[in-house]
């Protein structure tokens, strides 16, 4: 499986910063920290708003009712292994 590499990673913090207004820098959130609840701090409507600028922007559908959205929105690096992984070239 495709991995991000660290532009990606910074880009995905970027989309997460400016989407969200979030009060810190891409750099400062933790590529392992959860996204969701603790950690970052994100609840559903974060999530589904991601979700819509992520297909928007990288062609990747993440859909409400897949069981595989806890281990997407696990953390930074997570979704952006995902994006990787299932982007349009």
């Amino acid at each position: 499986m495709k991995t991000a590499d660290s532009q990606l990673l910074h880009e995905v913090a970027s989309l997460l910063v400016t989407e969200l207004n979030l009060e810190l820098a891409p750099e400062d959130i933790d590529p392992a920290a959860p996204l969701y609840g603790d950690g970052l701090g994100l609840d559903s409507i974060d999530i589904l708003e991601v979700s819509l600028v992520v297909s928007k922007r990288y062609g990747v559908q993440i859909r409400a009712d897949d069981p595989d959205n806890e281990k997407i929105f696990a953390s930074l690096t997570s979704l952006s292994d995902y994006i990787a992984a299932h982007r349009a070239a």
